[in-house]
């Protein structure tokens, strides 16, 4: 996991990415443990509190769950639950180049911008997460 401490990102914020990546990427499978606040506490010198607030979002949204004495694991339909809130951002997108056509912004610097950020590999911005800790 990694994250960037000089970023405007909130830390929870960045753990939350992380984790949500990880599911969509297959590095956290489902019932499979992430890893613990105290670990995470320790690797990254982040305060156990924030990341108690990134994990409490986490299973707020239904990706993980805990097991008292024993962690915390991800859902088995998190993937699931992350393509479709994902697949719902193609709705914002349609709303966004409604927004911007009635702004005068040609169609081709739309579709320019959409290719950009698919050509990063799906990447973070550099000021947003930076390599750390493995799980």
């Amino acid at each position: 996991m990694l994250i960037d401490k000089h970023s405007r990102v909130p830390l929870y914020e960045q753990v939350i990415a992380q984790v949500e990546r990880g599911i969509l990427t297959g590095e956290f499978k489902a019932d499979e443990q992430i890893p613990s606040v105290r670990q995470l506490s320790m690797e990254l010198s982040v305060n156990p509190n924030t990341l108690q607030k990134a994990y409490a979002e986490l299973e707020r949204r239904g990706l993980c769950y805990s097991v008292p004495g024993n962690g915390r694991f991800v859902s088995k339909d998190a993937e699931t639950k992350l393509r479709t809130m994902r697949r719902e951002l193609i709705e914002r997108v349609e709303q966004l180049a409604r927004e911007l056509k009635l702004s005068g912004i040609n169609e081709s610097e739309v579709i320019s911008a959409v290719k950009t950020a698919y050509a990063d590999g799906g990447g973070v911005p550099a000021n947003t997460v930076i390599e750390g800790v493995k799980k």
